[in-house]
């Protein structure tokens, strides 16, 4: 028997709740940008999101594919503050990015996903 499918676990740690809700976020916000821009960055975004939706389900490719994603748009943006490292959006996303891989590479939330993601 299958449990049902979950936007959010709040059994899960706290660190894990956060990455999910802000990869969430990144997902809601890559979504608009994306209708607005039609930059191939917000489709990594989206696909955080959906990483997001197995971390809350307790799948372990979901918790690989966020932490993927985190690591790949840190490097997209730092690349990009490299090339413009006067524009406050780009160090501020920057800095987002950096608080996402934190929350995914906690110990706390690599033990739980560890011992309780199949």
């Amino acid at each position: 028997m299958t449990s049902p499918r979950r936007w959010f676990d709040p059994n899960q740690p706290q660190t894990l709740q956060g990455a999910v809700l802000f990869s969430y976020l990144n997902g809601g916000v890559a979504i608009l940008s994306f209708l607005a821009t039609h930059g191939p960055v917000y489709v990594l975004l989206i696909l955080g999101a959906v990483g997001a939706f197995g971390i809350a389900n307790e799948r372990r490719w979901g918790y690989y594919l966020a932490l993927v994603v985190s690591i790949a748009f840190f490097v997209v943006q730092l690349i990009s503050f490299l090339f413009n490292p006067f524009v406050f959006s780009g160090m501020l996303n920057m800095l987002f990015s950096v608080f996402l891989m934190a929350l995914l590479l906690h110990p706390m939330s690599r033990s739980y996903q560890r011992l309780y993601f199949r």
